[in-house]
């Protein structure tokens, strides 16, 4: 069991379905927060030993760093059940993604620079600190992670199951079960020739179960 299942299962009662259904989004956002680390404690690493004269250049390897650990942790974890596309097309859409999060999140801070004009002398030094903060580190990381979350499930991970199609086959027979039964109680009580014709739900869960070798199971027969 993961983390962040532990966690989910250690939440009050009404909280847990909640967080059951968006546990993609939980693991992205503790993936962000471990990501925000790793930048920080990288970039003050090398700022105040190796690169002290080079800030700019210490903030940028720790950056690259920052975005390789979150494609892994993201890959192998937030979204590890997605996928649909080959290795260096998703790698290169993640990137990509990132670098758009990127600028987005730099637009609060410019709107509040250069539109609403919150900067010495027009005001306070702590009003332009204050301001700084928020639009950058508050606003702005709050617009990146929406639209990060969203293009990475959209783009770089298009399809939900992908990766795991054993949980492909819970989610197609947790999702039909009610209909399931009602389909096999009124095939017991009339029964069809042998005419090869199946309801579509039923060519699903086959196919399904053909994708894992699964013949096994009674429900699935040839006159279904």
């Amino acid at each position: 069991m993961s983390f962040a299942d532990a966690t989910i299962k250690r939440l009050p009662g009404p909280l847990r379905p909640y967080a059951e259904q968006h546990h993609e989004l939980i693991k992205f956002a503790i993936v962000g927060a471990t990501t925000f680390v790793i930048d920080l404690t990288i970039f003050f690493t090398l700022k105040l030993t190796v690169l002290e004269p080079k800030p700019v250049t210490a903030k940028i390897i720790a950056g690259i760093v920052a975005v390789i650990a979150s494609y892994i942790l993201n890959r192998e974890w937030s979204f590890r059940d997605r996928g649909g596309r080959e290795r260096h097309h998703e790698a290169l859409l993640f990137f990509g993604v990132s670098g758009v999060g990127v600028l987005l999140s730099m637009a609060p801070l410019w709107v509040s620079s250069y539109v609403l004009m919150l900067r010495v002398p027009m005001v306070s030094l702590a009003t332009e600190n204050i301001a700084d903060f928020l639009s950058a580190y508050i606003l702005g990381n709050l617009l990146q992670m929406a639209f990060r979350f969203w293009a990475f499930r959209r783009f770089v991970f298009p399809e939900e199951f992908a990766r795991n199609p054993e949980k492909a086959l819970e989610s197609t027979l947790t999702g039909g079960g009610i209909a399931e039964a009602l389909e096999d109680e009124y095939e017991l009580r009339h029964p069809m020739p042998d005419s090869g014709n199946v309801t579509p739900m039923r060519q699903s869960r086959k196919r399904a179960r053909r994708q894992l070798g699964d013949s096994s199971d009674p429900r699935v027969s040839k006159t279904s």
